[in-house]
C-alpha cells in the first residue's frame, strides 16, 4: 500500500514523499517502514504506542484513531504533522 509520508519525516525516508508498506494494521505497518527507515515510528509514535499528539493518521480517507485500527487492501496511508510557532 502507499504511504503518504509529511515533509518533516523525508529525512527518514530519504526524501521520497510516498513509499510503500505493508501490514493489516496500522501498527504492522509502522513496523514495516520502521524496519525499511530506521526511527521513523518513534516519530509518530510514544513510548505508550499511542500516536503523538501532533501527529493524524488517515486510512482510507477516514481519522485513525489509534495504531490497532485495520487497513483493508487497497488503502492508502496518510501521515499528516501539526504545525505550531509563534
Amino acid at each position: 500500500m502507499q504511504v503518504l509520508i509529511p515533509s518533516p519525516l523525508h529525512s527518514y525516508t530519504g526524501g521520497r514523499s510516498q513509499v510503500e508498506a505493508a501490514g493489516h494494521t496500522l501498527a504492522e505497518v509502522l513496523a514495516h517502514l520502521d524496519a525499511r527507515y530506521p526511527g521513523i515510528r518513534f516519530r509518530v509514535i510514544d513510548e505508550q504506542d499511542r500516536i503523538r499528539p501532533h501527529i493524524k493518521f488517515f486510512v482510507g480517507g477516514e481519522l485513525a484513531p489509534a495504531i490497532a485500527r485495520p487497513i483493508r487492501k487497497g488503502e492508502e496511508v496518510q501521515i499528516i504533522c501539526a504545525l505550531s510557532g509563534g
